[in-house]
């Protein structure tokens, strides 16, 4: 389960290979035979035991969330989906597009917390949201009309541009 490939952790597994650990232990098979059948290094098993015997099954349950917890708790980033919604022209920036840099700002300017705009991205995410970039391109362009400009139009302005000067 390798987590950096984007593979999610099933934590209900783990829980239970633990405690799978413990029954092969109790019917008398050493921890290195134990470790081995359950393609664990023997460590584990060692740490296994000894928080089994230190807190009985407790110390075997979920362990719950891994990693660092969130800058921004669960009603922040409900307000910052709603803030997302607004046209960042509100808050000063010159053009309509959110980008990673404009909102480390404005979460650092709504809610006093600094993330690195290269990181934003994992905050939006986490949202829902997903990158998008414009296309560059009208979506009423019309395309017949665009190639014909191309075509006859401007090589004639071009023409009188050279003419003229």
């Amino acid at each position: 389960m390798d987590k950096h490939n984007g593979v999610k952790r099933d934590f209900q597994a783990l829980q239970e290979r633990r405690f799978e650990a413990m029954r092969l232990l109790d019917q008398g098979l050493s921890q290195s035979e134990t470790a081995r059948r359950l393609m664990v290094a023997r460590q584990a098993v060692s740490a296994w035991r000894r928080q089994y015997l230190q807190q009985g099954p407790d110390g075997l349950r979920l362990a719950g969330r891994i990693g660092r917890k969130p800058l921004l708790d669960a009603a922040q980033r409900e307000r910052l989906a709603s803030l997302l919604l607004e046209d960042p022209m509100v808050y000063g920036f010159p053009t309509p597009s959110w980008t990673c840099p404009r909102v480390a700002r404005m979460i650092r300017d709504e809610f006093g917390v600094v993330y690195h705009k290269g990181h934003v991205w994992k905050v939006l995410r986490g949202l829902g949201w997903n990158p998008q970039r414009p296309n560059g391109q009208a979506r009423g362009r019309n395309q017949k009309t665009t190639r014909t400009w191309k075509l006859k139009t401007e090589p004639s302005l071009d023409q009188s541009a050279n003419s003229s000067g």
